[in-house]
């Protein structure tokens, strides 16, 4: 666990070490406010018992003396007051701003992870990592400052008076220390397994919840509620299954440390009353022994409870840390180049390609296409017409080959700069729970409103969003749901227009469209495809009629091209294909 904890440091100091001066002044100042409201004070108040069962001197001189004590006690309390309420203003800052950096950090890290890590990984669990890796940093650090840092400087301190006061006190006091960490530690340690097992649960609880409300409808559709509640509850009972194990042995842990603090209390009055008896110590160092216990007493409860809770947001934290770990299967050069993309001619020059445990897609791949072409792609399912978009788009990397853009290999510039030069609108419209207008201009910030209704009119989407009560700036709901197929695909479209890159890439764009939309969308594809290079992979070969040249691929490799009419005059695997549709059936 101790190298897991490192792990985790690893990550969380530089976030701290920003304000590395104010996380000192925080540990000194708040160390000297234990000091002196935990130690200081009991030993004034030692030397007013004192003065008291000695009741030696004048009664002035005496009353003097105890007045004076008391008003350093009580001057010790406003100065442990305020300390306390400056460190805790500047507590509260140092952790809101290390949290903010924090979150920050993890969307950054989880979010340059590529496309495959996300499709084999449930939003929901992801979401809940990330949470539970920003909450176990604040129940971390107060536990450090609150409970480690304070018993710490009581622990060191009681000792340090102690071996003044009675040497033989003192090493009990040291082998009850000792002995107490080390079996309440060790418990603990085995406790960590059971708080692994709980966190990793309530992680799959989490991702079987995002899992089934994401596709809510496929659930009323067919009728599947009863079965996804006894699913889920059978998540939950494994859940409240770990918990139970994980809470026992936590209270296992609670019944050790209290009966040790029983046997050392009771062998503590025992020396403490031996020693007064013979004369060896005073009655004030007799009330200071047993104010120490206590005070240590209550601390080591603390810190065996405090541990358990450590230990547990460390486990939580591991989740995620575990995440950080993981290297990008897709990953930018470290030196990478100046972006030299500008006319839009793709080369794909003997590219190889598969999936991880799947066969290979892509086999010796070639494929020239000129700046300002358009190029349809068709072929049967899974023939490797998507594939081609992922190499290029860099959602995956390429096996053998090379692909440039204008003599550039793809991957020697950011993955940034890459995308930056594609428009692409997949099949699948994506959309954010955003304004429309924000959904329109992602791809162009700085976009003006005037720009936003142009694209919006040319892709003959302002019709339907004018009519919202909003208008553009209506929120389209999780995953554009309040908008209809067609709708979300002609924002989708919209925006790809906005962008205005030099490389125009559709996915089966009009796939959600009516008959008469898609006319309409077609129109707007010609103008906006002028200047451009456009590959346009197509299921309905009736939108790519009018390509410059049509690839037709077969199981990763390329078997016929040319323009629509040449293809149906080879009749050949294209023919098939558009006599199929033609005559009424799908493909």
């Amino acid at each position: 666990m101790m190298f897991s904890f490192r792990k985790i440091f690893k990550y969380v100091w530089p976030q701290m070490r920003k304000r590395k001066w104010v996380f000192f002044c925080i540990v000194v100042v708040f160390s000297s406010r234990v000091f002196f409201g935990e130690i200081v004070i009991p030993l004034y108040f030692k030397k007013i018992i004192d003065i008291f069962s000695k009741g030696l001197g004048s009664p002035e001189i005496v009353s003097y003396d105890i007045y004076k004590l008391l008003f350093i006690i009580i001057g010790i309390h406003i100065l442990v007051f305020f300390i306390a309420r400056i460190i805790k203003f500047v507590l509260l800052k140092f952790e809101v701003d290390v949290i903010r950096d924090l979150r920050n950090f993890a969307f950054q890290k989880i979010e340059n992870h590529s496309q495959t890590f996300f499709a084999n990984t449930f939003a929901g669990s992801l979401v809940t990592k990330a949470r539970r890796f920003v909450g176990g940093f604040e129940i971390t650090f107060e536990i450090f400052l609150y409970n480690f840092l304070k018993f710490f400087v009581i622990l060191t301190s009681v000792f340090v008076v102690l071996i003044y006061q009675s040497q033989i006190i003192s090493l009990v006091f040291g082998i009850w220390v000792v002995v107490h960490m080390a079996i309440v530690s060790f418990l603990v340690k085995r406790k960590v397994a059971y708080d692994l097992s709980e966190a990793e649960q309530d992680s799959r609880i989490s991702g079987r919840l995002a899992d089934v409300f994401s596709n809510i409808l496929a659930v009323k559709f067919f009728s599947a509620r009863s079965k996804e509640i006894d699913s889920f509850g059978k998540y939950t009972a494994e859940g409240a299954k770990r918990s139970k194990k994980a809470s026992f042995m936590g209270a296992k842990i609670d019944l050790i440390q209290h009966l040790l603090i029983i046997c050392v209390q009771g062998i503590t009055l025992y020396l403490v009353i031996t020693l007064w008896l013979q004369g060896q110590i005073s009655t004030g160092t007799v009330v200071l022994i047993e104010t120490y216990m206590v005070i240590v007493s209550n601390n080591l409860w603390e810190f065996g409870n405090s541990l358990t809770r450590f230990m547990k947001s460390i486990a939580d934290m591991q989740e995620m840390v575990d995440i950080f770990e993981i290297i990008p299967d897709i990953l930018d050069p470290k030196n990478p180049e100046a972006l030299k993309m500008k006319e839009g001619r793709i080369i794909f020059h003997n590219v190889s390609f598969k999936y991880q445990m799947g066969e290979e897609v892509l086999t010796d791949f070639n494929l020239d296409i000129k700046p300002g072409e358009r190029v349809g792609i068709v072929g049967h399912s899974g023939a490797g017409k998507s594939t081609i978009t992922k190499l290029l788009l860099r959602f995956n990397d390429i096996t053998e080959g090379s692909i440039t853009i204008d003599g550039q290999d793809i991957r020697n510039v950011t993955q940034d700069d890459l995308r930056s030069v594609i428009s692409y609108v997949p099949q699948e419209p994506i959309l954010f729970h955003r304004p429309i207008k924000e959904n329109i201009n992602y791809g162009k910030i700085d976009a003006s409103q005037e720009e936003v209704i142009d694209v919006a009119i040319k892709a003959h989407a302002d019709d339907f969003i004018s009519k919202l009560p909003k208008g553009y700036d209506t929120l389209v709901g999780e995953r554009g749901v309040k908008l209809s197929g067609g709708e979300r695909q002609r924002v989708a479209i919209a925006r790809a227009m906005l962008k205005d890159s030099p490389i125009l890439m559709l996915d089966e764009a009009t796939s959600s469209l009516d008959s008469i939309s898609e006319s309409y969308i077609q129109d707007a594809f010609t103008e906006l495809m002028k200047g451009k290079t456009t590959i346009v992979i197509a299921h309905r070969l009736s939108t790519i009629q009018k390509m410059d040249r049509i690839i037709v691929l077969d199981k990763g490799k390329i078997v016929e091209e040319g323009t629509h009419k040449e293809l149906l005059s080879k009749d050949g695997l294209y023919a098939d294909l558009w006599n199929h549709q033609t005559g009424g059936f799908l493909q």
